[in-house]
């Protein structure tokens, strides 16, 4: 039976909250997409997407 990872970025007494981003990013070279996962707090989510 395989083991199951468990990972939290939850520490004790913090109450905030996290959200994964992920992009579609062109590229420039091949013209294919590749994508880029984040895990960001909340608050930052819009000023992630907004920069290229």
């Amino acid at each position: 039976m395989a083991k199951k990872v468990v990972a939290t970025l939850k520490k004790e007494g913090s109450t905030q909250k996290f959200a994964k981003v992920i992009k579609a990013i062109k590229s420039p070279k091949t013209g294919a997409y590749t994508f880029k996962e984040e895990i960001v707090p909340e608050e930052q989510v819009k000023d992630i997407l907004a920069r290229k």
